[in-house]
């Protein structure tokens, strides 16, 4: 037996679930980010990459090997809609482990993989366009992981409570080509 569809009466509530829809929703965007990177470097002769796991396990988001380069990536992604994207220290530091453990490989990088979306939120619901960006830093091995923030422009900062200090991590060039990074494959 079908059930019935109703019609739901009254002007659409504003209320957001309580944010559980926003809080999907980037989810989602976090999701299809770690999946596209992991789609790109698996698209490339002699690079393997694998989505390991939600934040709660301890692993990095995706790690990207290449045994031909002697190459180790552990990647830390985050995309959103705003003009900031905020990355915990904790998240900085399980990415450290994974690459130190992996002595094996000459080149090992933690990389903090930025993507600022084409649509910038302005306010609750309401977005403008703008050109979609991506960074990837890699983080010196040599300093203690911190709390940072990446802004739309690409500049990083240390961040202590509301006190934030400009960092200057590397730009890393990826060995996939993409429109929306200042260095890609030519530089690899």
């Amino acid at each position: 037996m079908k059930a019935k569809k109703t019609a739901r009466s009254g002007p659409k509530s504003t209320v957001r679930n309580g944010g559980r829809k926003g809080a999907r929703l980037r989810r989602q965007r976090g999701y299809h980010w770690e999946d596209t990177l992991v789609k790109r470097f698996n698209g490339i002769d002699g690079w393997s990459a694998f989505r390991l796991g939600s934040p709660s396990t301890g692993l990095p988001d995706v790690l990207a090997v290449s045994t031909t380069k002697n190459t180790i990536f552990a990647i830390e992604a985050k995309s959103g809609s705003g003009t900031a994207l905020y990355v915990p220290a904790e998240q900085i530091q399980r990415c450290m482990v994974w690459v130190k453990t992996f002595g094996r490989y000459k080149k090992r990088d933690v990389l903090l993989a930025f993507k600022f979306l084409s649509k910038k939120r302005v306010d609750s619901g309401r977005y403008e366009s703008r050109q979609l960006r991506e960074y990837y830093k890699a983080w010196d091995l040599d300093l203690n992981a911190a709390d940072c923030v990446c802004t739309y422009d690409g500049r990083l900062y240390s961040r202590t409570g509301k006190i934030r200090t400009e960092m200057y991590l590397k730009e890393r060039a990826m060995p996939f080509k993409t429109r929306h990074s200042q260095k890609s494959a030519d530089h690899f």
